[in-house]
């Protein structure tokens, strides 16, 4: 790809972006120390793609989020949406562009106002910008609730009159208000039960072939982010170790970090749990964001952590085609620094579980599976639209 081309389908360009929280102590409030939530990442979201942001809690993944947003003001770097460099906008500034930048948040109760019904929370997009659609206001937001599986009737309702899949679509309808180009999604299925985890996500997905949008989907869940991402970064204490087109993540991982997230994901189908390799326990905690360990972070943790490791930080280099991994001793990958000393801590940083196989009663007696399972998120249900659902009655 030719750099041209590459820059036209740039929507979002994030280069060197920091937060850090200071903590203030004493009479004066004087800054003794900072929470390092993020330090120093780079990467950019391409036009209609879908890019998913993984890792541990407190990695952050939602404080990125919020930065790429401009809910939250970075402490450095560089952010450029649409080629704009949005990083340090005033909120008047931001107000004409919060029409191409919106977010959907973790928490489908608490990010919608309880005193208000849903026709004043879905339309609050078009009185704060001054938009008035065609038709009416209340017609585009019928719309808009139809649009996202719920019934125009529910206008005048409120938020506790609904389940939680249902606020989280009415939480997506007011994200969807203004046709942003940039959706931002923090957790938008964690709070979910699994068959509305589903139709979320599958909702997800249609809105975005239906309105060409661009996704940066957070999550936890490594089945749902398969699910829906072009292509996955993985993030470890404020940093990103890896950068990866989705397939070639979860086939062969280059981070050991990643292998490590990639061992803990179950294999739904039990006659395929023998072709599932060992699994990778990391011990101890993720260290404090106040203190982070010196050169790469993860050696703490790594089982292949070497001198060089404990002394300096591995660049986001592009070892391989679509494919930038931040680590001196990579998996499937050549060796950035070869014969280096192991440290005395290495062995003992991880306990290796072995794969166990199904007995022969187990595998004779479990049905045979249509269709191996790609995902944990099942296929789009089949079961009736979430319209001719009847709301919790308060």
């Amino acid at each position: 790809m030719t750099d041209t081309k590459a820059t036209s389908e740039t929507l979002l360009k994030v280069e060197g972006l920091v937060k850090h929280f200071p903590i203030k102590k004493g009479l004066l409030q004087r800054q003794v120390g900072a929470v390092k939530a993020v330090d120093g990442i780079d990467f950019e979201v391409r036009r209609g793609e879908t890019l998913g942001v993984v890792g541990e809690s407190g990695c952050g993944k939602s404080t990125m989020g919020r930065l790429i947003t401009r809910l939250l003001e970075p402490s450095g770097g560089k952010v450029e949406f649409d080629g704009t460099d949005i990083t340090h906008l005033s909120t008047g500034g931001m107000r004409p562009l919060r029409r191409d930048i919106q977010m959907i948040f973790q928490d489908p109760y608490g990010s919608l106002n309880p005193r208000h019904t849903i026709g004043t929370i879905v339309s609050a997009p078009f009185r704060l910008q001054g938009v008035e659609p065609e038709g009416g206001v209340k017609k585009e937001v019928q719309g808009l609730l139809e649009r996202v599986g719920l019934s125009p009737e529910h206008y005048n309702r409120y938020p506790h009159e609904f389940s939680g899949g249902q606020r989280q679509r009415i939480g997506i309808a007011r994200a969807l208000a203004l046709r942003p180009r940039l959706v931002v999604a923090d957790e938008p299925v964690s709070a979910l039960d699994v068959s509305i985890q589903a139709q979320v996500v599958n909702l997800l997905d249609d809105l975005q072939d239906e309105l060409g949008l661009t996704y940066v989907i957070i999550a936890h869940d490594l089945s749902v982010i398969r699910h829906v991402s072009d292509r996955i970064a993985v993030m470890y204490l404020g940093k990103i170790v890896e950068l990866s087109d989705r397939t070639p993540l979860y086939e062969a991982p280059m981070h050991p970090y990643t292998k490590a997230l990639m061992s803990a994901v179950p294999v739904p189908d039990p006659r395929r749990r023998g072709a599932k390799s060992e699994r990778i326990l990391l011990k101890g905690d993720v260290p404090s964001p106040i203190a982070p360990p010196s050169g790469c972070r993860f050696h703490t943790r790594c089982w292949k952590a070497t001198r060089v490791c404990a002394a300096q930080e591995p660049p986001l280099l592009e070892l391989a085609p679509g494919r930038r991994v931040a680590c001196h001793h990579p998996e499937n990958a050549e060796d950035q620094a070869p014969g280096d000393a192991p440290l005395a801590t290495s062995g003992e940083a991880i306990t290796i579980v072995p794969a166990v196989k199904p007995s022969a009663a187990e595998a004779s007696s479990s049905p045979e599976p249509s269709a191996p399972a790609a995902a944990a998120v099942p296929a789009p249900s089949k079961e009736p639209s979430p319209k001719g659902e009847d709301p919790k009655k308060p």
